[in-house]
């Protein structure tokens, strides 16, 4: 009785403080990510004034590379990524300079038209402010572990206005294959904490119900099953498009900031070969998808590659913004193909894409749900899992840590981190050619009528 007590207090005290110091970490996280993005808002609404703003993109790539090459080298990239990699690799530490150059890179390169998102920055400045709470109050590093975890659900939560889903991002993006539980409760108090200071703080956020989704039928099911299949290889594309970024930046052998001159102006090139509509956030042509407009069938191809330029060649910023853009184009492709409804396939694309090129399943279904009603999540959450299992063994973060395989037939190093695994296929000749060998009988007594 005693045990059981003791027990049962321990537990207790242990919510209690986790109570605590997730409420903590989302009201800093939920401030922190209100000025980012008033700050972003107010840039943007600067360079809006000035139609040509964009032909300073390899000014703004410059900056940007230089502040972070010699101020803060882990702010390089699209935040998340460092932020697992930090979490895998050195407990959580990150340190203090990501939070400031990670900011003023990011605006930066926003604001003159980089093709990058607002997660990550929130992301990391939220998980670095909980390193350094960490610090300041003497954690040990299963605990920094935690506070920072909390730190990316926080940050994800308050910039898109999605707690759940946000929580969830946060246990899940670690690990493929895995939900960290021990910390779901942490994790969901900062979110939903965050979430609400920034809204009382200004903070508005996009929400679009649907009010059209087809009537359920067999055909149409089916229909997602294969959008689903065809979302999975459009993050894979995506995944492949921005290691091709980065390989042709390393191969360039520059200077890093002379890198981001060589990509600004690319990017200058491709905008007088294309559009302007694949520059900056595209959060315009992602609202008319899911109004049901039509778009160009090249979309979602045309904002990889201009992402993909971005952040490998000194742009900083998110990486899931330019996923919903894909995911709601790509739907918008497919619905067009399938002669279905425009915004309910540009709704399930935009975050079934996400599923699969973050290896978030769970978080994207849940995100379908906050943002565009419960009508839409069932057939969100199977195009979400299926999604999930094409990309395979890929990721937009490469340092997630493979905990499942993604096919039996697949033989991979379970335990590693995603840019070190390699599948091989694994036929297990005797089982299959055993397959074949009964299906061939079944169809032959099936067909030929019994033996005479």
């Amino acid at each position: 009785m005693k045990r059981r007590i003791a027990e049962e207090t321990v537990l207790f005290i242990s919510i209690l403080k986790w109570f605590i110091l997730a409420t903590l970490i989302g009201v800093i996280v939920g401030f922190a990510t209100m000025v980012f993005l008033k700050l972003l808002a107010w840039s943007l609404a600067f360079s809006d004034k000035f139609p040509y703003s964009f032909l300073l993109l390899p000014l703004a790539f410059f900056l940007s590379a230089l502040i972070i090459k010699y101020l803060a080298p882990d702010a390089k990239g699209h935040g998340t990524e460092k932020v697992i990699e930090a979490v895998h690799r050195s407990s959580g530490k990150i340190k203090a300079a990501v939070v400031p150059v990670k900011l003023v890179a990011t605006i930066i390169t926003i604001a003159l038209g980089g093709s990058a998102g607002k997660e990550g920055p929130c992301a990391q400045i939220g998980a670095g402010l909980s390193s350094l709470f960490a610090d300041l109050f003497k954690f040990d590093d299963h605990d920094r572990k935690k506070l920072v975890i909390c730190g990316i659900s926080a940050g994800f939560a308050s910039v898109f206005g999605t707690p759940i889903a946000g929580a969830l991002f946060g246990v899940e993006v670690l690990f493929v294959g895995s939900v960290l539980y021990d910390v779901l409760l942490p994790s969901f108090i900062a979110g939903v904490t965050s979430y609400h200071v920034s809204n009382a703080l200004g903070i508005s956020y996009f929400y679009h119900p649907l009010h059209f989704v087809p009537q359920f039928s067999e055909f149409f099911f089916v229909q997602i099953c294969v959008a689903g299949v065809f979302f999975g290889i459009c993050a894979l594309i995506l995944i492949e498009t921005l290691r091709l970024g980065e390989y042709l930046s390393k191969k360039l052998n520059l200077w890093t900031p002379l890198n981001g001159i060589v990509g600004g102006a690319a990017l200058v090139a491709l905008t007088f070969l294309i559009s302007k509509q694949y520059l900056g956030l595209g959060l315009n042509t992602i609202e008319n998808c899911l109004q049901g407009q039509i778009v160009p069938w090249y979309s979602s191809f045309a904002k990889m590659i201009f992402t993909s330029i971005t952040l490998g060649f000194g742009g900083s910023g998110g990486i899931v913004t330019p996923i919903f853009f894909i995911g709601a184009t790509a739907g918008s492709l497919y619905a067009t193909w399938a002669g279905l409804d425009h915004a309910t396939l540009s709704a399930i694309g935009f975050v079934a894409v996400l599923a699969g090129a973050a290896n978030t399943p769970i978080a994207a279904s849940v995100m379908a749900i906050e943002v565009f009603g419960p009508q839409i999540a069932p057939y969100a959450a199977v195009a979400c899992v299926i999604s999930f299992l094409m990309t395979g063994h890929r990721s937009v973060y490469p340092s997630q840590v493979l905990l499942v395989k993604k096919s039996q037939s697949l033989d991979v190093n379970v335990g590693q981190e995603m840019q070190d695994v390699r599948a091989v296929l694994n036929l297990r000749k005797k089982s299959w050619s055993q397959s074949f060998k009964n299906a061939y009988v079944f169809v032959k007594r099936r067909f030929s009528g019994p033996e005479k």
